[in-house]
This record gives C-alpha cells, sequence and structure tokens, in this order.
C-alpha cells in the first residue's frame, strides 16, 4: 500500500510528522514515499509541484499532505505560489470532490464558540466541488475605460461539473442519514441557477434522499444557529471553502477538522485520493511544536477508511483521536498545554 507524503510548509512537517507515526503503528504492509511542495519545494526546485512530486502522487494509492503557504512567496507570480501545489495536485489527478466532516467529540463541547446544547449536534459532512468556481475561472488584472486597476474572476461551471458533484453528495448522504442541503447563491448568480437546476435534476436518481436548498449566507447563518439540522451539504468551491472553515470553529478548533479530496481513478485498494488538514500552514507558529496535529491524524484516518479499503483501522484511529480529546490531552487551540508530538504519543499510547 503506496503513499505518497508531502509534508510542505510551515506546521505541515510537524503535524505529518505526528501523522505517520499513527499510520505505522497499524499492522500494514505500507510503504511511504515522500516529497517536496508548496515554498519549500519552489526553493528547492524553483516550482511549488515539481514533476518528480507529481509522478509520486501519480504512482502512490493516495496521497498524505500537510499544509502549504510561506509569507517569503507572497510576491512572486502567481503560478509560482505555494498554494499552486495543492490546486494544482487536484487538477492534474482529477479530483473533484472534498469531503470535510465536522461532528462534536464527546466532551469537547465547551471547546465550541457555540453553546454546548446547539455544538454536541454538530454531525454533518460537506461535499466542496474542488476544480471549478472562481478558483480556477479566468482571472487577471486590467484597466478600465477611466484608467482604473480593475482585477477579475470569472466564477463558471458547466452542468457536468455540477451533475457529478451533485452525485457525490446524493451517495454520501444516503451513507449516512439521507439528508441533502445544496447550498448556493441561485437568487443572483446565474452559475448557482445552473447548480440548483442540475442538483434538482439528479435528485430524481436519489428518491430515498431528502433535498432542500439554502442560499449560502443562510447556510453561514444555520451553521451558528443550528448546526445540527444538517446532514450532508454539497456546493461549489468558494462556498465549501468558507463554510467548512466555519463549520470548524462551531466544533471548537481549525485543528481538528480533516478533509479527502476524491476523483474517480480506482486503486487497488479503494479510491484514490489526497487528504490534508483544512487548516494551513500558520508560519506564526512554526518551528514551536505547539501545532494541533489531530487535523491530520484523523486525516490518515479517511485515508485508511477510503484508498486502503481498511475501515477498521480508520475507526481504531478514530476511536484513539476522541480518547485523547476525552482524557484531556489537548493542545493550545483547545486550552490545553500538550505539544505537539505529546498529541501524536497520547493517540499513539490508545492505540
Amino acid at each position: 500500500m503506496k503513499i505518497a507524503v508531502f509534508a510542505g510548509d510551515g506546521i505541515g512537517p510537524e503535524v505529518t510528522e505526528q501523522a505517520v507515526r499513527v499510520l505505522k503503528e497499524l499492522p500494514l504492509p505500507l510503504s511511504l514515499i515522500t516529497g517536496d511542495v508548496g515554498g519549500a519545494a519552489y526553493r528547492l526546485h524553483g516550482h511549488p509541484l515539481p514533476d518528480e512530486t507529481l509522478v509520486a502522487a501519480r504512482e502512490a494509492d493516495a496521497v498524505l499532505f500537510g499544509a502549504v503557504g510561506d509569507p517569503s512567496c507572497d510576491t512572486l507570480d502567481r503560478h509560482l505560489r505555494p498554494e499552486q501545489a495543492v490546486l494544482g495536485l487536484r487538477r492534474e489527478l482529477g479530483l473533484f470532490a472534498n469531503l470535510r466532516p465536522a461532528k462534536m467529540f464527546p466532551g469537547m463541547e465547551d471547546a465550541s464558540g457555540l453553546k454546548p446544547e446547539i455544538a454536541s449536534a454538530i454531525d454533518l459532512l460537506i461535499v466542496r466541488e474542488l476544480n471549478g468556481d472562481v478558483y480556477f475561472g479566468e482571472k487577471g488584472m486590467r484597466t478600465t475605460d477611466a484608467g482604473l486597476r480593475e482585477g477579475y474572476d470569472i466564477m463558471s461551471y458547466d452542468e457536468g461539473e455540477v451533475r457529478r458533484i451533485a452525485r457525490a453528495g446524493f451517495e454520501a448522504a444516503r451513507k449516512r442519514r439521507g439528508k441533502l442541503c445544496s447550498v448556493d447563491k441561485a437568487n443572483v448568480l446565474e452559475t448557482s441557477q445552473l447548480w440548483r437546476d442540475v442538483v434538482i435534476e439528479v435528485a430524481k436518481d436519489y428518491a430515498d434522499v431528502e433535498l432542500t436548498h439554502m442560499y449560502v449566507d443562510n447556510a453561514a447563518m444555520q451553521l451558528v444557529r443550528n448546526p445540527g439540522q444538517f446532514d450532508v451539504i454539497v456546493t461549489g468551491n468558494l462556498f465549501g471553502d468558507i463554510l467548512s472553515d466555519q463549520a470548524s470553529m462551531c466544533v471548537g478548533s481549525i485543528g481538528l477538522l480533516a478533509s479527502a479530496s476524491l476523483g474517480e481513478r480506482r486503486t487497488q485498494h479503494g479510491t484514490f485520493g489526497l487528504y490534508e488538514p483544512i487548516h494551513g500552514s500558520a508560519p506564526d507558529i512554526a518551528g514551536q511544536g505547539i501545532a494541533n496535529p489531530l487535523a491530520t491524524i484523523l486525516s490518515a484516518a479517511d485515508l485508511l477508511r477510503h484508498s486502503l479499503g481498511q475501515a477498521a483501522q480508520a475507526e481504531r484511529v478514530e476511536s484513539a483521536v476522541a480518547a485523547t480529546l476525552s482524557d484531556g490531552v489537548l493542545g493550545r487551540d483547545l486550552g490545553g498545554t500538550a505539544t505537539t508530538a505529546e498529541i501524536g504519543d497520547a493517540v499513539i499510547a490508545r492505540l
């Protein structure tokens, strides 16, 4: 079972190290290969996604990804900035569906910014489209007729792109509680009107799933007001990026949320995917040994489940994480004092 490990920038290497430690504790025939991405790759190879890294990803059953982002690279041309590594991997590997679960761990309700009785009900999955929207649309800078600088980013989806992510959302809902909420802005955006129309068409094939629609501004409000109402949310790239970060703080910390980016490619063991925590590279705390590695460890659990066909081992890891939190081994993001390595030690001890 071959896993490509791309640690990246900032706290990426620190949190990825702990996830790799956990994977190595499992009774599985794993082969781990490493590669450079992001700002670290730019400094070594002159590009955030070197050819050799892409080759390693294509030869693997799955990719475990840390984080990218380096303030020293902010003045580079956009195609050379660290973030292009993950965007490039998603595009080149055909990863169009990003699964971002948000679930309240028992005993962690007080870490949420919400009232405990509201936070305790959180158990949702955000299915975010990855290959379209303003992130990949035409963009640039130009000068208006009045001589003013103007930036532009074009939002667009074709019906095929919407149809395949809609199916991913319906399939996910079918495996959970059978409720799918499609989030858009159809009252303003033509892109969203197409989105809604196609989702309704796809719903005809999923009579067992309850479909609702919600405008993105209302969805943001409802995530705070009553997050327990959501089972699966399916939405576009931009809205999904924002709402999943909001959901992370509803459960207490962005350091607790994993993500899986999947496509249509099948491997010997499951579906090829890229797995990463939803947090960034956090350069302000890099190298201090205080970053919370649990989101990366939970991402590794998703890797086990989706790409390696090891659901039982995934559940072992998730149970060990839950026990670690329940026993009060908390990082600074959750009001505790445990270091990155100490949290990794605690998870391994509970395996």
